[in-house]
């Protein structure tokens, strides 16, 4: 039961993610992210951020360079054929994560 509920909090979380995402976002862009491609650029985020943490000596403080992450996620849309990205309307979407995540750790 406790699996099963961690997986229903893990989705709520990730859809108050995207939800934050999309309102973060300027109206010019809005229409360029669909929520499949927001749910997908969260999920490579975190795999980036582990990723990160993994090659850090130091697991408490990382630091996530936005334009380096841009330009990973829309690398990786590109290879897997979900979309042909621009890296300074992408960075709008790293920038919402991390805006989102610093607000979750202050709650």
């Amino acid at each position: 039961m406790a699996f099963e509920e961690d997986l229903l909090r893990d989705a709520e979380d990730d859809a108050r993610t995207v939800a934050y995402i999309q309102a973060y976002l300027p109206s010019e862009l809005k229409e360029k992210f669909d929520e499949d491609v927001l749910y997908y650029f969260h999920d490579l985020i975190g795999e980036y951020i582990v990723d990160l943490l993994e090659k850090s000596d130091n697991e408490e403080e990382i630091d996530i360079d936005v334009e380096a992450c841009a330009a990973y996620l829309v690398k990786q849309a590109k290879k897997e054929k979900i979309g042909d990205f621009d890296v300074e309307d992408v960075r709008w979407v790293v920038d919402g994560e991390l805006e989102f995540a610093d607000q979750a750790e202050e709650d």
